[in-house]
């Protein structure tokens, strides 16, 4: 299978293509996770029950697949993100982290594959060489792991109203987050989301891509993920 030539529609199958991925993830997470509540509605498998709820995802999963299915680069890069994240989700089950470290790994798998595979997506589509498709997928992955770890501290602290989902389910489920792995309070981790974020700046600033206002977006993207409120 070979690469065919870009299009302007490119970046909108493969933002399209991306996002059902991503809402096929949630759908399992929240079976998972037994979460009645998805941003303030029902969650797929609380209002439809489990094997609708599955039957779904498995079908958000196939339209993504077809919209990726005329470009193999495009195919690559969310072929392997998928096993990342299936990997991540994994290994939370059955092999709870331990360090900071192993945390960082399993953050980086659950939620920075994705964020890189947007990214490195949204840079093929725009006709990127290898090294900025590279530089744009490294800044992603770190506000991918900013917005786990911003994630963990709300789930700890923030109003369920507030956040619109259920809250205090990392430490329901004895799930592993950075607050639960570690020592570290709250205002801590968040300083660690904060060095991710600055490091996914930095690779910004690297990539070999002109200055626009999409620039600016994602940079304030960066400085976004570690002070939302939800």
């Amino acid at each position: 299978m070979r690469s065919r030539r870009r299009s302007p529609g490119d970046a909108v199958d493969f933002a399209v293509g991306v996002e059902l991925v991503h809402n096929a993830s949630l759908v399992i997470d929240d079976i998972i996770d037994r979460s009645a509540v998805r941003r303030g509605t029902p969650s797929a498998w609380a209002e439809f029950g489990y094997g609708p709820a599955i039957v779904a995802s498995d079908g958000l999963l196939g339209e993504a697949f077809a919209l990726f299915s005329a470009d193999e680069r495009a195919m690559r890069i969310v072929a392997e993100a998928m096993v990342e994240l299936g990997e991540g989700e994994a290994t939370e089950l059955v092999a709870r982290p331990e360090t900071e470290a192993e945390y960082m790994e399993l953050a980086r798998r659950k939620t920075g594959v994705l964020f890189r595979a947007a990214a490195e997506l949204g840079a093929v589509a725009g006709g990127a060489n290898a090294l900025t498709v590279e530089a744009f997928g490294d800044y992603a992955e770190r506000v991918g792991v900013a917005f786990q770890i911003r994630d963990d501290v709300l789930d700890a602290t923030a109003d369920e109203g507030d956040l619109g989902k259920p809250t205090g389910q990392d430490a329901e489920m004895d799930r592993p987050s950075l607050v639960q792995v570690t020592d570290l309070t709250p205002e801590e981790a968040d300083a660690r989301a904060r060095a991710e974020s600055d490091r996914a700046l930095a690779a910004l600033d690297a990539a070999d891509a002109p200055e626009t206002e999409a620039q600016d977006y994602l940079r304030d993207l960066a400085e976004f993920v570690v002070v939302r409120e939800r």
